[in-house]
């Protein structure tokens, strides 16, 4: 049995939101969000950066059947380049809100910060280790986004997407400078940081 937290409020229909890929160097950051049912649990169910791939695929696919409504949404990386992370963040969850079939009464969303559009909301810090709702979409925004980048690693192989996923690792930093910018870059976002740049330019 999980030890996350069913709901917030006993009497709304909520939906919780959570991103992944905020932090990346490349392509589009997801979101996700979910409407449980009030019941629903599962043992390893908690926030997708504390399980192994093997676990967040499995509960994917027990997420995706069970939920009461669920959807995936994505904001490219010239749309990250031209609004800025956080409001792509933003855009990323209202579009897959947006795209649910039954609309909820209430957002958890994951962080201290979010844009209303019309439906109530409640920021939770860390509310994907508090809400099993939150950390469903945790979930289903971690394997989808990296569903798509290891499409894209096998697309340019030389910059080991398999592996970084797309963050800003050292080794990925100096692929980077090593190979050139990819055509999913964000241009906004500055690899070079800290890097100890060698002859490569």
């Amino acid at each position: 049995m999980s030890n996350l937290a069913n709901s917030y409020t006993q009497d709304l229909t909520e939906a919780g939101c959570d991103e992944a890929g905020r932090g990346c160097l490349i392509g589009p950051v997801y979101a996700a969000a979910v409407i449980l049912p009030p019941d629903f649990d599962h043992p390893f169910l908690n926030d997708s950066k504390k399980i192994t791939d093997k676990k967040r695929e499995e509960l994917r696919l027990i997420i995706e059947e069970k939920a009461l409504g669920w959807a995936v949404s994505a904001v490219d990386h010239e749309k990250i380049d031209e609004i800025n992370i956080l409001n792509a963040s933003f855009l990323a969850m209202r579009q897959a809100v947006e795209q649910l079939k039954t609309q909820p009464e209430l957002l958890l969303i994951d962080g201290n910060r979010f844009k209303p559009f019309g439906i109530p909301h409640q920021c939770i810090v860390g509310g994907d280790a508090k809400y099993k709702s939150i950390a469903a979409a945790s979930i289903l925004a971690k394997t989808h986004r990296d569903e798509y980048v290891r499409k894209l690693a096998l697309e340019f192989p030389q910059y080991e997407w398999e592996k970084n996923k797309g963050y800003s690792t050292p080794r990925h930093k100096q692929l980077i400078i090593e190979h050139g910018e990819s055509p999913y870059q964000r241009k906004t976002f500055n690899y070079r940081k800290n890097q100890i740049v060698l002859n490569f330019e």
